[in-house]
């Protein structure tokens, strides 16, 4: 039944967006920033003769439709702030930019706007890469208080292939979707768990591989960077103003490093680190998620939640009860999945919806899976499409095998108690297929970069901001870093400190002080 209602919920996302320590790790030699205790840093300045690009208001732009109420509905929105419109549009973008494939692929965007919002303004490039759709990213927060940015400039949303308001991929058997989104706990076969997700990850690559083929190699970071390019040629602008979060970070750091010339403004909030291998990623994401199920469980004690005096606790015996098959219809994953996407949710009203989650949680405890149920859909279609399948596997350097993950099954468990024997399980879904090429650094960037971050991020942890400014140095730019004392991803949605710093440095160029603090 709800691999049912998770078809239909993807086939209304198509439907709108048509019409509107394991192995080793590659990483590289980069210098990494350190911190200022305390708080606050030395001053960024940038000199005159640093010559920071002024933003150009688009020359051409694609053709836009009007898709607000479409938009609020997919999301499960409220209507934001009045006069709130958003703008549906594609182009076509070279599968390959270097010519090795010919053909085009078709390129989702989603523009946000107020009446107030100056209409010869560049817009700020979104690009949230394959952990959320960039339209879903954007929609939830325009639709949210306090944004400062919109009354700017509009938001443009550039979903990567086969995510969001791009051209869709559906590749995979059902069952084979469904296997991967429970990692194989309900599936049949032999072995444990760790060879069947083997297996499924086997048998959706060759299902992928065929589908996409000769393009299945198209799908990394570097050709998202060429899609963003490709807007810039039809805006027929010198430079952009790109805000990358999470993974986008790393397609707007691949951008930086193939058209350093062509970045005007560089936001990286949340960014993962670079050429880090996939059982790295994942322990500082599982980091993140701990961090933040620990700062959910805060909250909600003091607000007198439904999970009772102990609620983090509360949330590891329900997740017990999901191993044990105690849940009918709800594997631990999509379990734990439901709690990661709700805790990483771009939705700026997050801290007021800590009731919602718990409540549903303890209606589960207590045998009534209803609101539980709806939360898992939304987010299993919002973070488990075929198109972000391929994606995330392509980015990843390398993934251990099933006997290393066994080992960190172990080992996981107890560094990350809620999440880390899945955690540890997830690493095989990528496994079969082709390795990745990473994201190189940029080596020639002479602008200020505006970084973000905060410890209690379940979407990526915290580890990748340090080598990040590092690289950013190593290539001429100046970082300046600010971080945030809440929970959640991206910082951008849920600090106006954030945004205040976010809107000063689009206009002027001028970097807040390295090491800035905002207030949770």
């Amino acid at each position: 039944m709800r691999s049912t209602r998770l078809a239909a919920i993807l086939g209304i996302v198509v439907a709108v967006c048509c019409s509107c320590s394991g192995g080793p790790s590659d990483r590289p030699n980069v210098a990494v920033e350190v911190e200022h205790h305390g708080g606050r840093g030395e001053p960024t300045t940038t000199k005159p003769e640093d010559q920071i690009p002024q933003l150009q208001a688009p020359k051409g732009d694609i053709d836009w439709r009007e898709c607000t109420g479409a938009m609020i509905n997919l999301f499960g929105l409220a209507p934001g702030p009045p006069g709130l419109v958003f703008d549906c549009g594609e182009f076509s973008a070279p599968i390959d930019a270097a010519g090795n494939i010919y053909g085009t692929f078709t390129v989702g965007a989603l523009r946000a706007r107020l009446p107030q919002t100056p209409t010869d303004a560049l817009p700020l490039v979104l690009t949230s890469g394959s952990d959320r759709s960039s339209s879903g990213t954007l929609a939830a927060l325009a639709t949210g208080p306090g944004s400062a940015i919109l009354p700017t400039r509009p938001i443009v949303a550039v979903d990567r292939r086969g995510i969001g308001n791009s051209q869709p991929i559906e590749c995979m058997a059902a069952d084979t979707r469904r296997g991967l989104a429970d990692l194989g706990q309900f599936s049949t076969g032999e072995g444990d768990a760790a060879d069947r997700v083997a297996e499924l990850s086997e048998a959706a690559t060759i299902a992928c591989k065929d589908f996409l083929q000769p393009q299945e190699l198209a799908f990394d970071t570097a050709h998202a960077a060429d899609d963003i390019e490709q807007l810039r040629l039809i805006w027929q602008v010198d430079s952009l103003a790109l805000l990358g979060t999470g993974n986008g970070a790393r397609v707007a750091l691949n951008y930086a490093a193939k058209y350093p010339a062509q970045v005007g403004r560089l936001i990286l909030d949340g960014p993962e680190g670079l050429g880090l291998d996939g059982q790295t990623l994942a322990a500082n994401r599982l980091q993140g998620a701990e961090a933040a199920l620990t700062a959910f469980a805060t909250r909600c004690v003091g607000l007198q939640c439904s999970l009772g005096p102990d609620p983090r606790a509360a949330v590891a015996d329900l997740v017990g009860k999901a191993r044990r098959g105690e849940l009918p219809g709800v594997s631990a994953n999509s379990l734990l999945t439901a709690i990661a996407g709700f805790l990483g949710s771009p939705r700026s009203d997050q801290p007021s919806r800590v009731a919602v989650l718990a409540d549903a949680l303890a209606t589960a405890g207590r045998g009534d899976l209803t609101q539980l149920n709806a939360i898992v859909l939304r987010e299993e279609a919002t973070t488990g499409s075929d198109g972000q399948f391929i994606n995330r596997c392509s980015d990843t350097l390398q993934w251990p095998t099933p006997p290393q993950v066994r080992n960190l099954q172990t080992e996981w468990a107890q560094t990350y108690p809620v999440f880390g024997v899945e955690g540890a399980t997830s690493l095989l879904v990528c496994s079969a297929w082709p390795v990745g090429s990473g994201t190189n650094p940029p080596t020639d960037l002479k602008i200020p970069v505006l970084a973000l971050s905060t410890a209690a991020d379940p979407v990526v942890g915290d580890a990748g901001l340090g080598p990040i400014t590092g690289a950013i140095g190593n290539a001429g730019g100046k970082a300046s870093a600010i971080t945030w004392q809440g929970w959640g991803h991206p910082v951008f949605a849920h600090s106006g400190c954030a945004q205040t710093a976010i809107v000063k440095y689009l206009d002027t160029g001028e970097l807040p002080e390295n090491g800035t603090v905002c207030p949770a």
